[in-house]
């Protein structure tokens, strides 16, 4: 095996791997399209032919796409491994792609799951199929995850995604890089969702209202309160979403419902207001009230372990020259979860960029060889994986 040394940006081919970006973004994997991820599953799997990688292919299920688990561990330390672990579900519907083709425009790279986050995966894929091939052997062993339903809470993910966590020394997520370049994220709030629904009683709005009960009088009730949390509660904050109900105008609505998003930022708050919402009871007596849903994602905590990898991190940052701040976001990742086990996890490593979701998604070209190099630096110091 050959030795191991840090390498510099300069070291990194952006355009090589811009290309490898673009392929992926080529292969559109809405969540909800199991067919359509294992396409990209199956290339990326193709890339590790003839390697020494351990490919673990995770069917698909639940009408969700398979996941994917890669393995290299040439000196067959069995250590506890460095985890990449990135999701390759976007929230953008099939045909897209005949809209927005893949474009560039100076430093921006256009594309819709580009920014979230097919660039940062790709990178995490890329830095261990560079190791695979120039035989390199790391100081611990690497892992990337793939997952493909992150975008709809991760329910089919979540026991892979758990069971890799506590395997793992330390936890790398290459979700897009948000606020200044360079900068990574070490906390999270958690994500709760909620679904209120009100079955009243139908009646004609004319002739004979006062024998209706509306339930979109109901759920009207609870929006207002529900969404007042967001002053009253200093930890928290409030969403309602979506709101349906009612079928005419001339008739007093029988049912109605009302989706609801909590964002939180501490385990101790999350379970006392999941258990608030859970408990609403109806204004109207003659009303019935089902809620139902709570805490998808536990608060991502910027722990004493979290603290310890972000500041080694840094000063690997700072040998190859990049700058690394640090920030928090108030969307969830499956660095949530992972964090939630007492794991050293370190979120936002993949290219800067913005648009997430929008229609003005890109990365910016420009990072891309820095992060690369990074990933690459983190999987091969022998001084940085010897402090975990």
């Amino acid at each position: 095996m050959k030795p191991k040394s840090i390498r510099p940006v300069s070291a990194f081919d952006a355009d090589r791997i811009l290309a490898e970006i673009v392929k992926w973004v080529g292969f559109e994997t809405p969540s909800d399209r199991p067919d359509l991820i294992d396409a990209l599953l199956d290339h990326v799997e193709g890339l590790f032919d003839g390697l020494p990688v351990e490919r673990r292919r995770i069917p698909a299920s639940e009408g969700r796409g398979g996941q994917l688990v890669l393995r290299y561990d040439p000196a067959r330390s069995n250590a506890e491994p460095l985890l990449f672990m990135g999701h390759i579900d976007t929230v953008w519907a099939a045909g897209t792609l005949a809209e927005r083709p893949v474009r560039r425009d100076g430093d921006k790279v256009f594309g819709p799951g580009i920014f979230d986050m097919k660039a940062g995966s790709c990178l995490a894929t890329l830095t261990l199929l560079d190791l695979a091939r120039e035989g390199i052997a790391p100081p611990r062993p690497v892992v990337v995850f793939l997952n493909s339903d992150e975008e709809i809470g991760s329910h089919v993910s979540r026991g892979t995604i758990e069971t890799l966590g506590r395997e793992a020394a330390m936890i790398m997520v290459p979700e897009p890089s948000f606020e200044a370049v360079g900068t990574v994220i070490t906390a999270r709030k958690g994500w709760g969702n909620f679904t209120l629904k009100a079955t009243g009683v139908s009646a004609h709005a004319g002739g004979s209202l006062h024998e209706g009960r509306s339930a979109i009088r109901e759920i009207a009730r609870h929006v207002i309160e529900i969404e007042a949390m967001t002053e009253s509660e200093p930890h928290a904050t409030f969403n309602v979403g979506t709101i349906a109900g009612g079928t005419r105008p001339n008739v007093v609505p029988a049912e109605a419902l009302a989706e609801v998003d909590m964002r939180v930022d501490n385990m101790d708050e999350a379970k006392r207001l999941e258990a608030a919402i859970l408990a609403r009871r109806p204004f109207d007596p003659d009303v019935k009230l089902e809620v139902t849903g709570g805490i998808n994602r536990p608060p991502f905590v910027r722990s004493s372990e979290v603290a310890r990898l972000y500041e080694a991190t840094r000063g690997l940052a700072d040998r190859l020259g990049l700058p690394l701040g640090e920030t928090q976001r108030g969307g969830v990742s499956d660095g949530n979860i992972v964090a939630a086990l007492g794991k050293p996890v370190l979120d936002g490593l993949g290219c800067s960029g913005a648009g997430a979701h929008a229609l003005h998604e890109h990365i910016l070209y420009s990072t891309i060889a820095p992060r690369a190099a990074l990933m690459y630096a983190m999987a091969t110091d022998e001084a940085y994986a010897a402090q975990f």
